[in-house]
């Protein structure tokens, strides 16, 4: 849901930006590029060090490349499937960069092995997540669902929490019990949609399977019809 109001918002925020980035022929690739690179550093670097506000603000700066490098495609009309593939496979980088630098912390200065074994999930379930769409979509299903909880979602609640949590840092008692809160929230939000997705893909194929099995028995007496008549 987030994906569908957030994106269209700042595509129409982002266009003035984009073009001049094309304008001082900047790649959509290289934003790409420098997007996760950025976002994996904000990440690797800040939250295993317990800079949570600090390293969400950065993930925050260089995590809109992801709405930038699209519209720049689109505006210089050079989109192509190796653009989309470069920025789906670099998105799934970015966040396990995130997701990893959490269970980092949990797992040092943090010191909570369930946190850390939470974040974890975290990182593991929005792979498959957002692999079981690909996978099913490869296979020729529509996967006609979204799920509870979506990339957008995932991020928004994660960096949310993060960054108000870093609060802690400049005095605001108390606040760091967010970011545990929110890691609980997108692991059981998570699994709900992996659910969602799996049960879908389960109930398509096996529709697809029974219009392929209808269509070969209806082919099959006129196939042995026409070999008869030779």
């Amino acid at each position: 849901m987030l994906n569908k109001y957030a994106r269209a918002f700042f595509t129409r925020v982002l266009t003035p930006f984009a073009a001049l980035l094309l304008r001082l022929g900047v790649s959509p690739d290289a934003v790409t590029l420098i997007g996760t690179a950025g976002v994996m550093a904000g990440a690797l670097v800040f939250f295993p060090m317990g800079e949570f506000f600090w390293g969400t603000i950065v993930i925050t700066v260089f995590v809109f490349s992801d709405l930038v490098d699209g519209n720049m495609a689109r505006q210089a009309g050079i989109s192509s499937r190796w653009g989309a593939f470069l920025d789906s496979t670099l998105d799934r980088v970015a966040d396990g960069a995130i997701f990893g630098g959490f269970a980092l912390w949990y797992a040092g200065n943090g010191d909570n092995n369930v946190l850390c074994a939470v974040a974890i999930f975290c990182l593991a379930s929005g792979q498959v997540v957002s692999y079981t769409k690909a996978r099913g979509e490869s296979i020729g299903l529509p996967v006609a669902v979204n799920g509870l909880v979506e990339r957008a979602e995932r991020l928004v609640i994660s960096l949310v929490a993060a960054g108000l949590a870093g609060l802690h840092g400049f005095g605001v008692p108390g606040i760091q019990i967010l970011l545990p809160i929110a890691l609980w929230i997108v692991a059981a939000g998570s699994l709900v949609t992996l659910v969602q997705r799996v049960v879908t893909v389960r109930r398509e194929s096996a529709e697809a399977d029974a219009v392929a099995a209808a269509a070969a028995a209806e082919a099959g007496p006129a196939g042995r019809g026409t070999e008869d008549g030779r």
